[in-house]
């Protein structure tokens, strides 16, 4: 298996044991674990205007973009997809609108959840791993 394949496919379960924990959290109504940042920030993340995308909860959206990934990833790796191109387009998706989610914290909501911070860290790891994949 090509290294950066495993790359992406360890990305993509961090990212769904990640996306899974605010899942629950936005399913159950119940605040997240603040870390590194004051707890309120997680809180008001979470219960901003912008914690939906379309009517659908962001972790929703982060679960199944993981998920989506790992499977094309492990498809890719066993020679059944055949070209790299939809899982790249995933990750660029992905990358983008953690940018955009990144900037309404910081600039909008003027507070950070820590896990969504995470998200945009895996993501931009993943692009940077399909940017060298030759």
């Amino acid at each position: 298996m090509d290294l950066n394949v495993l790359i992406i496919i360890v990305l993509s379960v961090i990212g769904i044991v990640n996306t899974s924990y605010l899942s629950y959290h936005a399913y159950r109504k119940t605040p997240v674990k603040c870390l590194f940042f004051p707890p309120e920030w997680c809180q008001k993340v979470q219960e901003s205007k912008f914690s939906r995308t379309l009517g659908i909860p962001n972790p929703y959206a982060g679960l199944g973009m993981y998920f989506v990934i790992l499977i094309l990833s492990l498809l890719f790796s066993s020679g059944s997809l055949t070209s790299f191109a939809p899982i790249s387009t995933i990750i660029w998706i992905g990358f983008v609108f953690s940018i955009y989610f990144t900037f309404i914290q910081a600039f909008i909501l003027r507070a950070f959840c820590t896990w969504c911070v995470v998200s945009a860290i895996e993501f931009t790891l993943l692009l940077l791993t399909v940017l060298f994949i030759k």
